[in-house]
């Protein structure tokens, strides 16, 4: 199973950017696709950017034109760029890996803390 670690988040202004990072333990040159969720308090976990394989991304209608998600294979590593960051953003970000059936590959980690605040 593959194991991911969260890093990046922290406190930021409206208007702000953060960049998410998570590394895998293995290889993800081969997973599916690798998304990112995020769960704000007493909200349930939601999708909020995916890459396949090939690159080819899908975003939640209200971060699309806000958030890049991107992939560097060679590190085992996907990132999260988050730009003009909006109080609605901040929740815990968790990064994971789907199958091609859409089933999630890896145990849910710590996550990263955005918290959006002036």
């Amino acid at each position: 199973q593959v194991q991911l670690v969260e890093s990046g988040g922290g406190l930021v202004q409206p208007g702000g950017s953060l960049r998410l990072s998570c590394a895998a333990s293995r290889s993800i040159f081969s997973m599916n696709a690798m998304v990112w969720y995020r769960q704000a308090p007493g909200k349930p976990r939601e999708l909020v950017a995916a890459i396949t394989s090939d690159a080819r991304t899908n975003y939640v209608d209200s971060v699309k034109g806000r958030f890049t998600i991107s992939r560097d294979n060679a590190n085992n590593t996907v990132y999260l760029q988050m730009n003009s960051l909006k109080p609605e953003d901040t929740a815990v970000y968790y990064c994971n890996a789907r199958n091609a059936l859409g089933y999630l590959l890896a145990s849910w980690g710590q996550g990263t803390q955005v918290t959006v605040s002036s």
